[in-house]
């Protein structure tokens, strides 16, 4: 009877989904272990400004214009479909608002770290991997230098710092893309769809904004640092490490996101 159980697609695609949870712990508490590691290690002033830097300017400037890019776009089409309905229904003074609201609550945010995972992530990831499959963290370590510390710093404090710079911008855009868009469609005034922002749109949401941005710079960047780091096998070990590094980040960050959600704002 077991052999039978074991044969059917119920008992492969359970096994297979205890087998993605249980990769999701593993790689969450080894980032959490890297994580406690790099905090520890802050006092000791491991990297040097000039790093500190050139991953800032990678990972702000880099990733910008596609982020810009995507939240423009996704803004666009959320104000095309949004405007022309409410004011035909004689509630065009709600436009504003809600595209605002939208764009600096979820999606400024959750596009930004999508864009960012896969531009600056996925290439923190491969980097790290294939630094440790050709033995150079070894190296590092050789040289009594916590390859944690010295790797890890700059690109941690480069994500948390630059996430946030990196979001103002893409909400900022993505409003003014839905003012744009609102106008084209449904005819909506300008100064209709800015006074909606301004009375709709408080502080809270652009706190609560900022915190998202800060936590997700800090988690993609450790998450991702930490499956490089944890790459073996070779060229293929960097594939899958970097291909890990993408999806959980991902996984990560929406998880973030709902507890986000649920914590401010229900």
């Amino acid at each position: 009877m077991r052999i039978y159980y074991k044969a059917t697609y119920t008992y492969k695609i359970f096994k297979a989904l205890l087998a993605v949870i249980g990769e999701l712990i593993s790689t969450l508490g080894t980032t959490v272990m890297y994580g406690v590691e790099l905090i520890k290690g802050l006092k000791e002033k491991p990297t040097s400004l000039k790093e500190i830097i050139f991953q800032s300017a990678r990972f702000g400037v880099s990733s910008l214009p596609i982020t810009l890019s995507i939240v423009g776009m996704t803004t666009i089409i959320v104000a095309m479909q949004v405007a022309g309905e409410m004011v035909k229904q004689g509630a065009g003074n709600y436009v504003g608002m809600l595209v605002a609201i939208l764009t600096v609550r979820e999606e400024s945010v959750i596009m930004a770290g999508f864009a960012i995972i896969s531009m600056i992530g996925s290439s923190m990831a491969s980097e790290l991997a294939t630094m440790k499959v050709t033995e150079q963290v070894d190296a590092i370590r050789v040289l009594k230098v916590n390859p944690v510390h010295y790797l890890f710093t700059p690109r941690v404090i480069a994500g948390t710092v630059m996430m946030p710079f990196v979001v103002i911008l893409a909400s900022f855009f993505g409003i003014l893309c839905g003012a744009v868009a609102s106008n084209v469609v449904s005819g909506l005034t300008f100064k209709a769809y800015f006074d909606s922002v301004w009375f709709g749109l408080n502080m809270r949401d652009i706190r609560v904004c900022i915190m998202k941005a800060v936590t997700f710079g800090f988690v993609i960047t450790l998450n991702c640092c930490s499956c490089g780091m944890n790459a073996k096998d070779g060229a293929k070990g960097v594939g899958i490490a970097t291909t890990k590094a993408v999806v959980w980040s991902f996984v990560v960050m929406v998880i973030l996101d709902m507890i986000f959600a649920a914590a401010c704002f229900y």
